[in-house]
């Protein structure tokens, strides 16, 4: 028996084959379309994935502003912040958040991030991630896919 033959690969820097990738937001639920990012940023979907390697594809994420949260959650789910001060902490919701200057990138990225590994590889990972509220994007020189994210597991 050829032993070599089962051997496991492990992805590095120089071997991960990264790709650009265009994700339609507009109608999709917010958690689902977020727990589908954060598995293209770490690379799961592809063969070769390592744990402690960046292997995901960038992901560029368009019509951010169409995104939907079901029931009432827009202004019953609460997010926490914290200044470090006490007595700090400050409740928001999403639709607070929406509402702010880039409120679509901010609440995409904090789903997103909460959905990544809370280490030095999360905090590349998550740059990895780029969002826009209209149908245009500035990234078109990478000639990224568009891919159905609802095709995805």
């Amino acid at each position: 028996m050829d032993t070599l033959s089962y051997k496991t690969i492990s992805a590095n820097k120089e071997t991960v084959t990264k790709e650009w990738v265009v994700v339609d937001a507009a109608g999709q639920s917010l958690g689902r379309l977020g727990s589908k990012v954060a598995k293209l940023l770490r690379g799961k979907y592809k063969p070769n994935f390592t744990p402690h390697v960046d292997c995901g594809d960038n992901v560029i994420i368009i019509n951010a502003s169409k995104v939907k949260l079901t029931g009432n959650k827009w202004n019953d789910r609460v997010y926490l912040r914290f200044s470090g001060y006490p007595g700090g902490q400050t409740p928001y919701t999403p639709a607070f958040l929406f509402k702010k200057p880039n409120g679509e990138d901010r609440l995409l990225r904090k789903v997103v991030r909460g959905m990544l590994p809370k280490n030095k590889l999360g905090d590349k990972l998550i740059n990895n991630l780029y969002v826009y509220a209209g149908n245009e994007h500035s990234q078109q020189a990478q000639q990224p896919k568009t891919i159905d994210i609802n095709s995805l597991k």
